[in-house]
């Protein structure tokens, strides 16, 4: 058995200059609206090409990817969409769009979770779509075309449940990370 984590292509969205929080949640929400706009390298073209259960999140950036693959979800799940990033009240503060997006997910990761899932939340959902990817692959290989922080996560969930890394989780766009069930 055999689980395929595929990262997303690059969205179609660059990182603006300097932001405020409410500039920043605009621009996290035209990201998440966001189609890719590259198209696969012929590694994950191959990779993606074994798969006999495919499945994605909801986002565009996820969707448009599978369709550069040439390939449709036999399932669409809220449960693999990327963890929101957490949003200060603060307008008076303004940085560089990709300073907000590191500051804030590692206070994310400190526990600042504003009205955002928690860490616990997005572990605790993680470890669903671990157990549905697992129940999938009885059927085939599966891919997942998700996302950097929760492809992270759910790598994690399987290798806790015993599942062995070919090619681990990476953050890079259309990367891949691959599990093998180990035969007992």
């Amino acid at each position: 058995m055999t689980i395929i984590l595929m990262r997303h292509g690059k969205p179609d969205h660059q990182a603006g200059g300097r932001l405020n929080a409410q500039a920043l949640a605009a621009w996290c929400e035209a990201y998440d609206l966001a189609l890719v706009c590259d198209s696969p390298p012929p590694r994950s073209v191959a990779i993606a090409s074994q798969a006999q259960v495919i499945v994605t999140s909801p986002l565009p950036r996820a969707r448009s990817s599978l369709a550069k693959l040439g390939m449709q979800a036999s399932e669409v799940d809220a449960l693999f969409s990327e963890v929101e990033i957490p949003i200060l009240p603060s307008e008076r503060i303004w940085l560089p769009a990709l300073l907000w997006l590191a500051l804030l997910r590692l206070l994310w990761l400190c526990g600042y979770a504003g009205r955002a899932e928690s860490v616990q939340g997005a572990r605790e959902r993680a470890e669903q779509a671990a157990d549905k990817l697992v129940a999938l692959s009885r059927n085939g290989t599966v891919l997942l075309v998700g996302h950097g922080i929760m492809n992270k996560m759910i790598a994690r969930a399987l290798r806790k449940r015993g599942w062995q890394a070919e090619k681990h989780a990476s953050s890079r766009h259309w990367s891949t990370a691959i599990y093998h069930r180990p035969f007992i």
